[in-house]
């Protein structure tokens, strides 16, 4: 299963993010689970870095593992909470249409 971990502070506002783990709906290479969240996690880490002022976060990506992990040193710009927000809609999208025994989006205070 992928676990997608949303990290907020208490006013609500976003902190980082995290995507460990292998879905296991299909076959590697044919897992299009796994596809659907990569795409979304790895286009917001890309649409911060080009499109926001917010791209001095801290990345640590394992190509080995999957494994994703996105730490915020400031409070995103409008721009920047629009994409994760955008982001996490999508990833709540594929549990509720997958289940969540493939992906498992939760959050986590800070």
């Amino acid at each position: 299963m992928i676990t997608v971990t949303v990290f907020k502070d208490r006013q609500d506002r976003f902190k980082g993010f995290s995507s460990s783990g292998h879905a296991g709906y299909g076959d590697y290479g044919q897992d299009i689970v796994c596809s659907a969240v990569s795409v979304l996690v790895i286009n917001t880490v890309n649409a911060l870095q080009s499109l926001t002022s917010d791209n001095d976060f801290e990345l640590y990506s394992s190509e080995e593992t999957g494994d994703i992990r996105v730490t915020f040193s400031h409070d995103l710009s409008e721009k920047g909470e629009v994409l994760v927000k955008a982001m996490v809609l999508g990833l709540q999208s594929i549990q509720n249409e997958y289940d969540d025994k493939y992906i498992r989006v939760i959050f986590k205070e800070v």
